[in-house]
């Protein structure tokens, strides 16, 4: 066998002389075509991995008129949530071998909406996703009509044939349900900002399971995500009648912690808290936080199988939801008695 040219990178041909196998077969291995045998396979992939062989995308999207490029729009790509799920969909899409053209906002206004989407259709694209995690960047989506298909991750809209989302409000219920278990009967509430959907869901949450247990709605505060939010909000509560707290998103609740420390409180002898998304920090809080952990990778992972189905002109037929799941640490406790 002839020695290859080292210092070009290694061809489709290289790969079929290595593997002992036609350049065909080469590209239905390639291309996950159902008639070639395990064996075959198995040779193509090793010579593939030996040889370094990466396909050459611009021919491949001339041969099969796909880009294999998404855009992605991220509205309040500074928050946690916005960022880890296009993180989510990133991860998704390189195990896809597609490429995400993404535009992040820290604007969640109609006109950076629409601009957004614009620039991306400028450029080559299958489709697009949209996080819109705020009314104003739903709202504008709504009527809109693009020569691609769309796929929005947003709460509170899983009717839609085109949105995904992460069950807030179950979420939220979890939450409550173990506080209930622990023997606390008045559990207050720090959400999010009123025009963040997620923070609508996770409060209806929390209001919905107390109702389903027959237990009153303790004291209801908002914040507005930010540590320091929660820091206000904890020196403002009512700590007399209240002994556990439901918190919307973990940075609030370290603020909310910090505050009653200052006033003197034990977390969870007085009073247990609970977050909300599981950031990579809240096993380190003092104590560690119980949360609520939110599956970005699996957000990603859905949104991008709605989007293909659609650019393939497939039904989906898998759920719309990613279930939450509640991570139990040192923040919670019983009831204390008094």
């Amino acid at each position: 066998m002839p020695e290859r040219n080292m210092t070009t990178p290694p061809t489709m041909e290289d790969v079929a002389l290595a593997a002992g196998v036609s350049h065909q077969t080469v590209s239905r291995v390639l291309n996950n075509h159902p008639h070639v045998s395990e064996r075959t396979k198995k040779s193509v992939i090793a010579a593939i991995d030996k040889l370094g062989y990466r396909r050459n995308a611009s021919a491949r999207s001339l041969a099969t008129r796909s880009s294999r490029i998404i855009g992605a729009v991220i509205v309040e790509l500074g928050q946690y949530g916005p960022s880890n799920t296009l993180l989510g969909l990133q991860q998704a899409a390189l195990e896809d071998d597609y490429i995400v053209n993404v535009v992040g906002l820290t604007s969640p206004g109609s006109t950076a909406v629409r601009e957004s989407l614009d620039h991306l259709l400028g450029h080559p694209l299958d489709g697009i996703i949209v996080v819109a995690p705020v009314d104003s960047a739903l709202d504008t989506l709504k009527d809109l009509k693009l020569p691609v298909p769309l796929v929005i991750i947003a709460s509170g809209s899983t009717q839609e044939p085109n949105t995904v989302s992460v069950d807030q409000s179950l979420g939220a219920r979890l939450a409550v349900r173990h506080l209930i278990k622990e023997g606390h009967e008045t559990i207050a509430h720090l959400s999010g900002p009123p025009d963040w959907i997620d923070a609508r869901q996770r409060r209806d949450g929390w209001a919905r399971e107390l109702a389903a247990l027959q237990s009153a709605p303790g004291q209801l505060l908002e914040g507005d995500w930010s540590s320091e939010s929660g820091y206000q909000r904890g020196l403002e509560i009512d700590v007399s009648s209240t002994s556990a707290i439901f918190v919307a998103n973990d940075q609030m609740a370290l603020g909310l912690m910090r505050a009653l420390h200052e006033r003197g409180l034990n977390v969870p002898g007085d009073i247990s808290v609970v977050g909300f998304d599981d950031q990579p920090e809240s096993s380190y809080f003092y104590p560690p936080l119980t949360t609520v952990r939110q599956d970005f990778h699996g957000l990603g992972r859905l949104s991008l199988d709605l989007l293909v189905s659609k650019i393939e002109g497939q039904e989906f037929t898998g759920s719309t939801l990613v279930a939450p799941a509640l991570v139990i640490r040192d923040s919670t406790g019983p009831r204390p008695q008094k």
